[in-house]
């Protein structure tokens, strides 16, 4: 008799909850990723100066700050389903709201409700599959969240560039309503809403355990921001140092940023197969070197054949970070542990994104090596911080997601 195929109900359970969140994932950052690239020309046209702008532009990193662990510490205690409708919903309001002829005050204060609304979202997702999925296949269930939502973010640029800045208004509409039709099945999901209510604590927090694991995590998390904060603030300057052009520049981003989408699928696999420790130190360990090494890179075509690559060892790191940062805790922490881990790489990103500018301004080499070492020692801290901890999980027979 052939040996049957058919997965256990619990696992099938798992994989439509996780294909759930996938979509939604995908629907939100395919908004969110169309009107990104086209929004400072917008709001230059309505009258922000270019300092305007860039405070308004990072007004949305700043309302993610504040919002992610407060945002957790809802999902735990109010349950993860109610925090990510919210944050859609949020987000789909003020969207639409751009299209009413608002001054450059108003724009500022809708970018910051999209920043907090995106962060709280993200913080309940993952809380969501952290809570839902046993440890000895969360790793592929959250290769599969971060690929939906690189895939977003890989498409919504090029959708948004096709539509243009002077249908501003077309992008707005269409990320407001791809925001309401993805709470739809967080909404209709019987078994998101079962899973919420079963891990949902009544009465007072348990207090989150700060151990190794967690010091190990943050670790990681302020490194990784600050390799990201260098990139989002000078790449393109540096490019235009090495006289690339505007296709060629955009060319770079394109082909970093669409390996992710396959390269994470494969991190969450070996996560769950190779020790989570050393994946996620190896693997941002090759992003660093990379970093480092781009300023000392003169030849374009060059830069454009090796940014494929680098995305090999952040791919590894996050489905194996997700897994070290989980492991062993309790539903009713998972949300603020999410939102700690959360906040850390976003208050890392936004330090370094703007320092970046200024550092390179002196150097051009100065943040890609300055950040490269301080991420260095921050992975030889986190090393140290995981001595104890279990680096990998024992396997489910036969599981899949």
């Amino acid at each position: 008799m052939p040996k049957s195929t058919q997965q256990p109900p619990e696992v099938a359970n798992d994989n439509r909850l996780v294909n759930r969140l996938c979509v939604v994932v995908f629907l939100e950052w395919v908004g969110a990723g169309a009107i990104l690239p086209l929004l400072p020309l917008f709001l230059s046209q309505h009258g922000a100066s270019a300092g305007m702008v860039g405070l308004t532009m990072a007004s949305f990193f700043l309302a993610s700050l504040c919002v992610q662990y407060p945002a957790g510490r809802l999902a735990d205690q109010y349950g993860r389903r109610p925090v990510l409708i919210g944050g859609l919903i949020l987000f789909a309001a003020a969207s639409a709201l751009f299209l009413l002829p608002l001054n450059t005050i108003g724009f500022l204060v809708l970018r910051f409700v999209q920043g907090a609304a995106a962060g709280a979202g993200e913080v309940a997702s993952l809380a969501l599959v952290s809570s839902a999925i046993p440890d000895e296949r969360r790793g592929r269930a959250m290769s599969k969240i971060y690929s939906a939502q690189f895939t977003g973010t890989s498409i919504g640029p090029v959708c948004g560039a096709l539509v243009g800045v002077a249908h501003m208004g077309l992008l707005f509409s269409a990320t407001a309503l791809l925001c309401i039709i993805a709470a739809i099945p967080v909404l209709r999901s019987q078994h998101i809403k079962d899973n919420d209510q079963h891990h949902l604590k009544v009465g007072p927090l348990p207090t989150i355990s700060i151990d190794g694991a967690l010091i190990g995590a943050l670790c990681i998390a302020v490194a990784f921001g600050l390799l990201i904060g260098v990139y989002e603030s000078t790449w393109t300057l540096l490019m235009d140092v090495r006289h690339a052009t505007q296709f060629q520049i955009a060319l770079t981003w394109t082909v970093f940023s669409l390996p992710y989408v396959f390269l994470v699928r494969v991190g969450g696999w070996l996560s769950e197969r190779a020790d989570r420790r050393v994946m996620a130190i190896a693997g941002l360990g090759v992003g660093l070197s990379f970093l480092a090494l781009w300023p000392h890179i003169s030849s374009i075509l060059l830069i454009i054949a090796l940014c494929p690559v680098e995305p090999f060892g952040s791919s590894m790191m996050l489905p194996s970070m997700q897994g070290l940062l989980t492991q062993g805790r309790a539903p009713a922490e998972l949300g603020r542990i999410q939102g700690t881990y959360a906040t850390a790489n976003t208050a890392s990103i936004a330090l370094s994104a703007s320092l970046s500018g200024w550092l390179f301004g002196i150097r051009h080499a100065l943040p890609y090596s300055l950040a490269a070492g301080l991420g260095a020692a921050l992975l030889i801290a986190a090393g140290i911080s995981w001595r104890s901890t279990p680096g990998r999980t024992v396997k489910e027979s036969q599981a899949s997601v």
